[in-house]
């Protein structure tokens, strides 16, 4: 069974717009199926995972561009990185949009190739997993606080269960664990992260010890929806805080964790300024965690966390998709007061709350900290000097477990998870 992407319109659009598309994402997030149901007839397919081809590649690129000439969809193009200048030398001469696509999950060496031999000749989508939309066939916008919008959602969308959600949290985001339920998940897990750690880290020089990295990836997954330590995390593993902090951009790149910055304005004060990290599978963390049922991790000391992750990822997917960077902040201050996340747009700061109970009380009192940097339509307030400090505070939102979508306060609402 196949899963319709939300992401295609935006790569339809690219390809009529730039001569390359490159696709980016960690390992079996279904960039090569996607772009294979995609393509035309006249589209080659090369993939550069086969040994043969990937030498055929590196020794005589210009000649594998003459083999497989455009329109192309040349599959992991990291493992070539001397097919760039080629690929380059081509779109300058020919100027045809929509020539070359590529894929790559080793985002972390293919990009800095990117920047050098293909900028403003490359359109550049990032793609995860199956957002829990794309599940259920539906195709929404980035989320956003907005009511009439949400009431949409609402009317399309069948509720879910508390326990229905952690079996989707349990089960991650991968395409295969959807398009075959006999897959074994936690085998399937085992199998990826062996693959990952053995084809995209071991190639790194600076990762040298893989038992070392796949025990930092535990430990970070033990964090999830924390703020950042790398000292503790260090500490943990018996590594040094630089190389804690490598390790860690090395998720960041690879897209198996996002880091959310702290939301930032010099009219709130003491605010932290520490990261705070999110994997943006859960199935992957649940595994990395050794949680083994949706029901022992709903029932476990790391089930808010579990919620919150699922929350965020869902949120980050759901602009990733659009083609959009995620407008995601979050706020913590020298008080321990907090908000989940902070999704800023067009000048305004949208507070949003996460929590797993049903009706939680008291979820917006830390939105007053926002107070400072509100705009006053006032006279006063434009010649006062911190103009440029204000911005407007538009809907809050819960995201929670609530039956339905309902006001809180005459700003704030209670918004069902399953409708993000």
């Amino acid at each position: 069974m196949y899963y319709e992407r939300t992401i295609e319109p935006v790569i339809k659009k690219i390809t009529e717009t730039f001569p390359v598309l490159i696709v980016t994402g960690p390992r079996q997030v279904g960039k090569t199926t996607l772009l294979t149901r995609m393509a035309q007839k006249d589209r080659k397919i090369v993939s550069l995972d086969n040994p043969t081809i990937r030498a055929f590649a590196k020794s005589d690129p210009e000649l594998f561009i003459q083999r497989y000439a455009p329109p192309v969809l040349i599959d992991e193009v990291q493992y070539a990185p001397e097919l760039f200048d080629y690929i380059k030398i081509y779109v300058d001469r020919e100027k045809q949009c929509g020539d070359f696509w590529l894929t790559g999950s080793q985002t972390f060496r293919m990009m800095k190739h990117v920047t050098e031999s293909l900028a403003g000749r490359a359109g550049i989508v990032q793609m995860l997993g199956l957002s829990s939309s794309e599940v259920r066939g539906l195709h929404f916008s980035p989320f956003r606080v907005d009511v009439p919008e949400l009431t949409r959602r609402m009317a399309q969308t069948a509720p879910m269960t508390l326990p229905e959600i952690f079996e989707r949290i349990f089960r991650g985001s991968m395409p295969r664990l959807y398009e075959n339920p006999d897959v074994d998940r936690a085998q399937y897990y085992e199998s990826y992260l062996e693959t990952y750690i053995s084809r995209d880290i071991k190639d790194l020089s600076q990762v040298a010890d893989e038992t070392a990295f796949l025990n930092f990836m535990s430990a970070a997954a033990a964090r999830t929806a924390t703020n950042v330590n790398y000292e503790a995390l260090a500490n943990e593993i018996g590594i040094s805080a630089p190389t804690a902090k490598h390790w860690l951009s090395v998720l960041v790149s690879s897209g198996i964790i996002a880091l959310i910055q702290p939301y930032s304005n010099n009219a709130l004060k003491r605010v932290i300024k520490a990261p705070r990290m999110y994997f943006l599978d859960t199935g992957l963390c649940a595994h990395l965690t050794r949680w083994s049922s949706a029901e022992t991790l709903e029932a476990g000391a790391m089930s808010g966390e579990f919620f919150e992750t699922w929350v965020v990822s869902e949120i980050y997917k759901s602009y990733l998709n659009a083609g959009q960077k995620p407008p995601l902040y979050f706020y913590r201050d020298s008080n321990k007061k907090e908000i989940d996340v902070i999704i800023y747009q067009d000048g305004t700061v949208f507070p949003v709350e996460i929590k797993k109970s049903s009706a939680p009380k008291n979820a917006v009192r830390n939105f007053s900290v926002l107070a400072p940097i509100e705009r006053e339509p006032s006279e006063e307030d434009a010649f006062s000097g911190a103009v440029h400090l204000k911005t407007g505070i538009g809907t809050g939102a819960v995201v929670c477990m609530a039956p339905d979508l309902l006001p809180v306060d005459k700003k704030n609402w209670y918004v069902p998870a399953w409708v993000i």
